[in-house]
């Protein structure tokens, strides 16, 4: 147990421009003991190709037909033998001693998830990155750590950030394959609420690529937006099966009027059923962030009238538009 194995999990659709730095990240990993298992889930892309000029005895190469991320990372977890595990995404990168800290911290800290330090860069440009230091970055036990990631309506869990023991994900069960949008919500809420405690790993640091054409997070398909539903439901509903506070109440609060923020005018129906959640969890103080024109709008017309605006123009560019003014 001086040097367990640790299983890195990769799930790869249409990454073929991002996979081979993410695969490089790991193999220059500090901690050698480590695994990989890659599964390309029916990448209509090179991503297959990619992945196999790097098949070895280390690193397992599978392949499926199109599942989904969840159903991707369930079939590398099945084919996994370390003691801990690490899930990371096809375009995304960890520094060289992430996997080395985090298991000193896994076995020092027994039955505890890792977490990391986490930051956002854009394409290729690793210049772009910054970290921007969060509340929860310190150990604490998990009701606390997802009140305070979930305060200002947080949906989204970096799945590259943690590193679990075995036993806690035998405990709090497999990604949930129904779900898309926003499916580490549900994974990682029942992950570390099956947890002793969280523990801050302060050198670790996960390099989380964004503003990708295509990508999961920007979907906003009616598929998708029903996930995100789905996904918020079951892991509200677990974090207060957990602890029914008043605290938990407002966190659960403002992740549902965050789902409305984001959706509304559309999906009327999820909306709504968000928006009697909110109610019965006695309100949310999560205010409508906006910044440039939109905050204009919003201070004029209120923010319901500013989403319909904005739905029918093209909200990208504003969205765009308003984040430089910001």
């Amino acid at each position: 147990m001086n040097n367990p194995l640790v299983s890195i999990c990769i799930p790869a659709y249409n990454v073929e421009n991002y996979l081979a730095d993410t695969i490089q990240s790991v193999l220059n990993q500090t901690y050698r003991n480590i695994e990989v298992i890659i599964v390309d889930d029916g990448s209509k892309d090179r991503s297959l190709a990619v992945a196999k000029r790097y098949e070895n005895d280390q690193i397992k190469i599978y392949s499926q037909k199109n599942s989904g991320a969840s159903a991707a990372r369930n079939k590398a977890y099945s084919y996994s033998n370390g003691e801990f595990i690490k899930f990371l995404d096809g375009d995304d990168l960890i520094n060289p001693e992430m996997i080395e800290c985090q298991v000193k911290k896994a076995l020092e800290f027994e039955n505890c998830t890792i977490s990391s330090r986490w930051g956002r860069f854009y394409g290729h440009d690793l210049n772009s990155f910054r970290l921007r230091p969060e509340k929860c970055w310190k150990n604490m036990p998990p009701v606390d750590w997802l009140c305070i990631s979930w305060e200002k309506g947080g949906s989204m869990t970096q799945a590259g950030m943690f590193l679990i023991p075995r036993n806690i994900i035998e405990k709090s069960g497999p990604w949930d394959e129904t779900l898309s949008l926003i499916d580490d919500l549900d994974f990682f809420t029942r992950v570390l609420l099956s947890s002793f405690q969280v523990i801050f790993e302060d050198q670790a640091i996960l390099y989380y690529r964004s503003g990708l054409n295509g990508s999961l997070s920007g979907h906003q398909s009616d598929k998708a937006i029903k996930s995100a539903f789905f996904s918020i439901d079951k892991a509200t509903n677990n974090l207060l099966a957990s602890d029914s506070s008043a605290r938990t109440m407002r966190a659960c609060a403002n992740v549902w009027q965050n789902f409305i923020y984001s959706f509304y005018p559309r999906q009327a129906a999820l909306v709504k059923a968000a928006a009697e959640r909110v109610k019965d969890l006695n309100g949310s103080d999560l205010p409508f962030a906006c910044g440039g024109l939109t905050k204009v709008m919003k201070l004029l017309f209120g923010w319901k009238f500013t989403k319909i605006v904005k739905s029918i123009l093209n909200h990208e560019s504003i969205d765009a538009r308003d984040q430089s003014l910001q």
